[in-house]
C-alpha cells in the first residue's frame, strides 16, 4: 500500500510499504477514506524528531471502511463505516472504565513510562503505524472504532478521531461558567473548534488570539471576539486589552491551544533545533532529560487568566526541564488541567451535534482536501501557514 512516512526533519515522503494484517484477535483492518493532518503532526515534522525513526508511518485522525475483523471483535462487520480515535485503548481496564482511555493500562507504553499507545506518534507512544495511508491496522478494535451512518460526507464525522474530542475536553477542563468568559490562545483547528464548543455550551464571551489573518477571520465570522497578536507590541498590551473587556480581572478561563511551537521563546527554539541536529543516539536521551518547550503561550495564559481562574492546556508540550512561574501560579490560585483527549469519554456527548443543522460547522471546517501523494506538500504548506491552511484532510 501507499503511506506517508517520516524520513527526517521536515522530510516526509509517500512510499510503498507492506499492507497491514490482522496480528491479534482484537484487531481490525480499515480502508482509510479520510485522514486529518493535525497540528501535533507538525511537532513530529520539526520538534520531536529525536523520538522518530525513518520509515515511521504518520497520521492519527482516520476514518474509513472495515475490510477485515479479528475473531474477538464482535461488534464490527466488514463494510461498517467507522471513525478511529487517535489513542489505542481496551475499554475494560480500570483507567478506561474511569473515563481515562489515554491512560489505558492495557496499551500503556510502560517501557517509556508513557500513557496509552497512539497511532503514528513516535516511539514514546509505541511507534504504532499511522493513518495517513491507504489501509490501517486498528488494535483493540473491540472498543476504539466509532460506527457512523452512511450518507453524509466524511467531513461530518472524521473530526471525532481527534479535533472534536480534544476541543470538547479543552472546554470541559476549562470549566467556563454559564455566561462566563474564556480566552482561546491559538485559532488552529483545536482552538477554532474550542471557540465553537464554548459558544454552544453557553459561554457569555469568547476571545480568540492568533496572528494568522485567515484564522482570525474564521473565528470572527462565528462571533468570536478576536485579537491579532501583530497589533500589540508585547504580551502585556495583549493582556491589558482583554482585561479591559472583563472588568479588569481577566477571563474566567484560558485555553492554551498552541503548545510547544509557540511564537516567541527564541532561546527554547534554539535548543529544540540544536537537539534535532544531534546524532540519534544522543538526541533521544538528551530530549528525554533536558528538553524544553517554547512557553510563550503558556506564560501568556498564566498572566491573562483571572485570579482563581482555570487554564486548560490542549496544545502538546514535550519538555522535561521547563521553567514555570510557580509563585504566580500559587499566588493567583490558578487551576490547571491538561492532557491528551479521552476520545471515547466524550464521543457520545458530541455525536448529537453532528446533524444536518451542523451547529459546530464541521461540514465546511476543512480548508484543504488533498490526495495522499500531495501530503508532503500539505505538511509544508500547513507548517508555513500558507494558502489559508487551517485544516487539511488527506484522501487516500
Amino acid at each position: 500500500m501507499r503511506a506517508l512516512t517520516w524520513q527526517g526533519k521536515r522530510d516526509v515522503r509517500v512510499e510503498n510499504v507492506p499492507d497491514p494484517r490482522i496480528e491479534e484477535p482484537t484487531d481490525a483492518i480499515i480502508r482509510v477514506t479520510s485522514s486529518g493532518l493535525c497540528g501535533s503532526d507538525l511537532h513530529l515534522y520539526e520538534v520531536l524528531t529525536p523520538f522518530m525513526t525513518p520509515g515511521d508511518i504518520l497520521g492519527h485522525e482516520p476514518m474509513g471502511i472495515v475490510e477485515e475483523v479479528g475473531a474477538a471483535v464482535p461488534d464490527l462487520q466488514v463494510g461498517d463505516r467507522v471513525v478511529v480515535p487517535f489513542q489505542i485503548a481496551c475499554g475494560n481496564c480500570w483507567m478506561c472504565l474511569t473515563g481515562l482511555p489515554t491512560q489505558c493500562e492495557t496499551t500503556q507504553v510502560s517501557a517509556e513510562n508513557m500513557g496509552a499507545a497512539l497511532f503514528g506518534y513516535t516511539r514514546l507512544y509505541g511507534a504504532v503505524p499511522g493513518a495517513q495511508a491507504e489501509y490501517l491496522r486498528v488494535p483493540q478494535a473491540q472498543y476504539g472504532p466509532i460506527k457512523v451512518p452512511e450518507g453524509p460526507a466524511d467531513d461530518r464525522f472524521v473530526y471525532l478521531s481527534d479535533v472534536l474530542p480534544t476541543a470538547w475536553q479543552a472546554v470541559a477542563y476549562a470549566g467556563v461558567p454559564k455566561g462566563g468568559s474564556v480566552a482561546v490562545l491559538g485559532l488552529g483547528p483545536i482552538g477554532d473548534m474550542a471557540c465553537r464548543i464554548a459558544q454552544v455550551q453557553g459561554a457569555g464571551r469568547v476571545f480568540g488570539v492568533d496572528l494568522v489573518p485567515e484564522r482570525l477571520n474564521r473565528a470572527k465570522q462565528r462571533g468570536v471576539e478576536t485579537f491579532d497578536l501583530r497589533s500589540f507590541d508585547d504580551e502585556k498590551e495583549l493582556v491589558a486589552a482583554i482585561r479591559d473587556q472583563t472588568d479588569g480581572r481577566g477571563p474566567d478561563a484560558v485555553i492554551d491551544a498552541v503548545g510547544t511551537e509557540a511564537h516567541g521563546s527564541a532561546a527554547a527554539r534554539m535548543v529544540q533545533n540544536a537537539s534535532a541536529l544531534l546524532p540519534r543516539k544522543l538526541s533521544g536521551p538528551m530530549a528525554e532529560r533536558f528538553s524544553v518547550d517554547r512557553l510563550a503561550a503558556l506564560y501568556t495564559a498564566i498572566e491573562l487568566v483571572r485570579r482563581g481562574g482555570t487554564i486548560s492546556i490542549s496544545g502538546v508540550y514535550g519538555g522535561m526541564a521547563d521553567p514555570l512561574p510557580m509563585l504566580t501560579l500559587f499566588d493567583k490560585q490558578i487551576q490547571m488541567r491538561m492532557g491528551q483527549a479521552n476520545v471515547r469519554r466524550w464521543s457520545d456527548e458530541i455525536i448529537p451535534y453532528l446533524t444536518d443543522e451542523d451547529p459546530l460547522g464541521v461540514d465546511d471546517f476543512a480548508t484543504h482536501r488533498v490526495p495522499l501523494d500531495e501530503a508532503p506538500h500539505a505538511y509544508d504548506m500547513f507548517q508555513k501557514k500558507q494558502d489559508g491552511a487551517v485544516k487539511v484532510l488527506i484522501k487516500p
